[in-house]
Parts: structure tokens; sequence; C-alpha cells
């Protein structure tokens, strides 16, 4: 969503769910179109038929078979893209890397990896590796904004897990900056109108 040039302030990978499509992804960020902003949503390399053998397919970037051969492919993917696409970009554009669920884990995983330049890193819906060292990169991340985002509602980020994020702070002496909101396991436009305003 938008095209590369040197006009662009913003570029924001942002990376989809479990079973979400790129395309049906990209329609949560509508609100950040304009004429200096480039949102690039990558698609999981894995795909496979939502329900039984037939119907509405889906994506995800991994599984437990093969786990670490999966990493390294999405690893890589990723840093291709964000190689092909910064080059056409301002010097000073702002990186925003974003996960949401299931791609919060495939964000950070990349990040540690590859180490791309970026300023901002969103969390969506889904929660920080556990078995990261965040501790290691310290000083990477130490100039850039961490966000954590959450629905009160979600199903999914109960408060023992939630509890894990604590427990990967302490452990590693880094802030993810937690943020709740009303709502479920989802991207709301209100949301993420607040958090543009604080990217600016």
């Amino acid at each position: 969503m938008g095209t590369p040039g040197p006009h662009i302030k913003q570029f924001w990978i942002v990376c989809h769910g479990y079973a979400q499509l790129a395309d049906e992804f990209l329609e949560n960020f509508r609100l950040l179109e304009n004429d200096h902003t480039l949102v690039v949503a990558p698609e999981g390399l894995n795909h496979f038929y939502r329900k039984g053998f037939d119907g509405p397919v889906g994506a995800n970037w991994m599984t437990r078979h093969q786990r670490r051969s999966e990493i390294e492919d999405y690893a890589n993917y990723l840093q291709e893209i964000y190689d092909h696409y910064l080059p056409l970009l301002p010097p000073d554009v702002r990186i925003v890397l974003l996960g949401f669920s299931q791609g919060t884990a495939t964000v950070c995983r990349w990040m540690l990896e590859k180490l791309p330049k970026f300023h901002d890193l969103l969390l969506w819906a889904g929660l920080p590796p556990e078995d990261l060292d965040y501790a290691a990169h310290k000083a990477y991340l130490a100039d850039k904004k961490l966000y954590l985002l959450y629905g009160t509602h979600d199903p999914f980020l109960t408060p023992d897990r939630m509890h894990t994020v604590q427990e990967i702070e302490d452990k590693n002496g880094i802030d993810f900056g937690e943020r709740s909101f009303e709502g479920g396991h989802e991207i709301l436009p209100d949301t993420l109108q607040e958090v543009l305003l604080k990217l600016n």
C-alpha cells in the first residue's frame, strides 16, 4: 500500500497472524493510506485449507515441523523484502515493524536474527518469544520504541500468558510497553490511530 520513493516518511512491514492472508490483513491498515506512507504486508510461506480439503486458504509462518529451518526461511524472506524496499526510500524514513498474533513471534525472531534498522516495534495481540536472548541485544534495542498491544477480551492472552511477558522483561531488562485496549483479538482503527499519533 503506497508507492516507494523519496516522498515516503514512514515504512511499515506488517506480519499477519495464523490462517490469514496478506491482502486481507492489509485492509486493517487503510487509515495509513496517504502520500507519505508505504505499508508492506508479507505473506507466510506455508498455505493450507482453513477447513477440510477445500475452500478458503490461510497462511502461517511456521509449525513445530522442521521448526529451525522454517525460522531461517522466513527470517531470510523478510530480510530480502526489507533489503528490496529500503534502497528505494529516503535515508531518514521511519521504519515500523508490526506483528499480529503469530506474526509477533515472527517479527521478533527476524529482528534478532538479522538486526534490521528500525525505529518502532509493535507487537499486537501476541507475545514475544520466551526463548530469545533480548539482553544480549540490549544495545541494538536501546534506541527503539517497543509496544505490546492487547485487547482486554482477547481469549488467547490470558492473565497467565501476560505474566509471561513480565518474566521475559525481568529476565532480560527490557520493557515492551504493554498497553491494553477495549476489544478482542483484533486490530482496531481507533487504537491504531492512537499508536500512529505517537509515531509522528
